[in-house]
């Protein structure tokens, strides 16, 4: 069976994509209150046994470190990869978020878009979801970095990744980023080409 590292995502009562309905998934968190099957910071996957997965899924995480934090977590993406492996990231699209907040003369403090969560602020999306840090008292769930698609896509570069495949939409950044030459039928699943 096809192995999934969903990195930060904090429980497994948050839906994956559709494209991981045959895969067998192993939560990493930091935080213990999701339950992980491993509690460990992003920034120490090399410790984690290599070449273990065949993909890695991390949604809204990779912000969560500092800029200079970015390399050691998608060197441990890499790590973590069998050859031929892949990364699903998924981040907040800074350049759409300061488009969408001019466009619609928006304050910091004025709503975003609605989330099943609530309402989301701008301030919000550039610094974590100020409400879950207050009421958590953690500091984790702030946003230490952000990125836009020319930023993320060379990070993945700089960090090693051989074929690299971005998409834009509802505000954040879709990265697809394989580690050596990606399996026809990794393409397929997320409908990639060249």
């Amino acid at each position: 069976m096809k192995t999934l590292l969903n990195v930060g995502g904090h429980s497994k009562a948050i839906a994956l994509p559709g494209q991981y309905q045959n895969f067998r998934q192993l939560l990493l968190d930091i935080d213990p209150k999701g339950s992980p099957d491993i509690v460990c910071d992003a920034r120490r996957l090399t410790d984690l046994e290599s070449a273990g997965f065949d993909a890695v899924y991390c949604s809204h995480n990779l912000e969560h470190y500092y800029r200079h934090d970015v390399p050691l977590v998608l060197a441990g993406f890499l790590h973590v990869l069998k050859p031929g492996g892949f990364a699903h990231i998924r981040v907040p699209d800074l350049l759409a978020v300061m488009r969408k907040t001019l466009e619609n003369q928006l304050d910091l403090e004025d709503t975003l878009y609605q989330a099943k969560a609530g309402p989301i602020m701008v301030l919000d999306v550039l610094y974590g979801y100020g409400v879950e840090i207050e009421r958590s008292g953690r500091d984790f769930y702030a946003h230490k970095t952000g990125f836009s698609e020319k930023s993320l896509l060379n990070a993945l570069k700089q960090a090693g990744f051989s074929h690299i495949y971005m998409g834009l939409g509802n505000l954040e950044i879709n990265a697809v980023a394989f580690k050596g030459q990606p399996d026809p039928a990794w393409r397929q699943l997320f409908d990639l080409s060249d």
